[in-house]
């Protein structure tokens, strides 16, 4: 099954957004879960892209105060209400899992950090939803929690163009593999030196679905590429450009 990060780029009204996304072939949909941004819809979003065919794999969770669950402060009991509150959205609405993303390496864990995942993880062992830490530049805090909190709900979305742009000689799936949850592949192209379509830079795609193939993952495909460089592309042609590219990734699966 192939899905795509509904905010993939370009300035459409959502229902369109999602009905572009089901003609050029995709299965779901990864959704961005807050108003930042200007997604003041993304309440409404489950139901949209339902009605339009699609099946909801994740939320993103909100990433602009990310490095405020290790603050002692009321900047951190409300990044944690955030994420608490992600959990019970994610049972409402029925959507199996979430996305987090921990500080980056200049921002190292802490005891009260450490409690607030927990807290979480209690959470989401009682409504049945998976927590997915992404890899950034974050390895450090990453390989803490993930050892530290040993519950089933509290895994890890692997980010292939992360990966690679940031710790390549790391075989991260290897390490996490067993407790991954969630995938996000993009190139390592563009001028934001990441999230371009599949096989438009220089990952080894063969090499890196392998990797994943050996961890025994079943979930989607999933795209997370984005629209910044492809302006002479038109959505449609960039939706169907990616699902091509999403085609020759599953081939690489099987």
């Amino acid at each position: 099954m192939l899905t795509i990060y509904d905010w993939f780029g370009y300035e459409l009204p959502i229902k369109e957004r999602y009905r572009l996304i089901k003609e050029a072939g995709f299965d779901g949909v990864l959704l961005w879960w807050s108003e930042d941004f200007g997604r003041n819809y993304y309440l409404d979003a489950p139901e949209m892209a339902r009605e339009a065919g699609l099946f909801i794999e994740n939320i993103h969770t909100p990433v602009q105060n990310q490095d405020h669950i290790w603050l002692d402060n009321l900047d951190g009991e409300a990044l944690t209400d955030c994420y608490l509150k992600c959990i019970s959205d994610c049972a409402e609405f029925k959507i199996p899992t979430m996305v987090v993303h921990l500080p980056d390496e200049n921002k190292p864990y802490n005891q009260l950090g450490l409690g607030r995942i927990r807290r979480m993880a209690e959470k989401a062992e009682r409504l049945e939803v998976n927590v997915a830490l992404e890899n950034l530049r974050n390895l450090s805090n990453l390989s803490y929690i993930l050892k530290q909190v040993d519950s089933p709900r509290i895994g890890f979305c692997y980010d292939c163009g992360h990966h690679y742009h940031y710790y390549p000689d790391v075989d991260l799936l290897s390490m996490y593999g067993p407790r991954l949850m969630a995938l996000h592949l993009h190139d390592d192209n563009g001028s934001h030196g990441m999230h371009g379509i599949p096989f438009d830079g220089s990952i080894d795609w063969a090499v890196a679905m392998k990797n994943i193939e050996k961890t025994g993952y079943q979930g989607p495909t999933a795209i997370e590429s984005m629209g910044w460089d492809y302006e002479h592309l038109t959505a449609r042609e960039y939706l169907h450009r990616a699902y091509e590219s999403g085609k020759r990734l599953e081939a690489f699966r099987e």
